[in-house]
């Protein structure tokens, strides 16, 4: 299971975003600032199971990931929405110095997930290699199972 932004789906919905939109907003980002002074254990934290609770943040499995559209980036969801508004959006992909992207797709109807950050696309064992935009990528899947079978964790059950 992996955690997604959530996108709004519906039009007259309890989160005020509109249709396209990230769930996550001002408010919450307000109230995870405000968490850095209470403390963890204050009766009144609200971190990442606030996220949760409030649909911000929806952990899919794999099952799920096959019937819904995640969009790379917020920026990259940004885009879409104005693509889809008329508006004419600039491509910058052909500067030096940005993360090379594939080209968005005009037949795509509607995102409903955006990835947190695209590094976790393949999980947390993929994040820790190194230059993976050296490799290619059945190596990085390779070298990212292989470090998922080689993580020990301690038994409870042990006699």
């Amino acid at each position: 299971m992996r955690p997604l932004y959530t996108v709004e789906q519906e039009p007259n919905s309890d989160s005020g975003a509109e249709i396209g939109q990230l769930i996550l907003n001002k408010e919450h980002i307000n109230r995870l600032e405000a968490d850095k002074e209470l403390g963890k254990y204050h009766p009144d934290y609200w971190g990442w199971q606030g996220l949760l609770k409030s649909g911000a943040i929806e952990y899919l499995d794999a099952e799920e990931e096959e019937t819904v559209m995640i969009c790379m980036t917020p920026e990259d969801l940004d885009k879409f929405r104005y693509r889809k508004m008329g508006f004419i959006v600039e491509d910058n992909s052909g500067q030096g110095n940005n993360r090379i992207k594939t080209r968005p797709n005009p037949t795509t109807h509607m995102y409903t997930h955006c990835e947190i950050h695209p590094s976790m696309l393949l999980g947390i064992c993929a994040s820790i290699i190194p230059f993976p935009d050296h490799n290619q990528s059945p190596r990085n899947t390779y070298q990212s199972a292989m470090g998922k079978q080689a993580m020990g964790f301690f038994l409870t059950n042990y006699s």
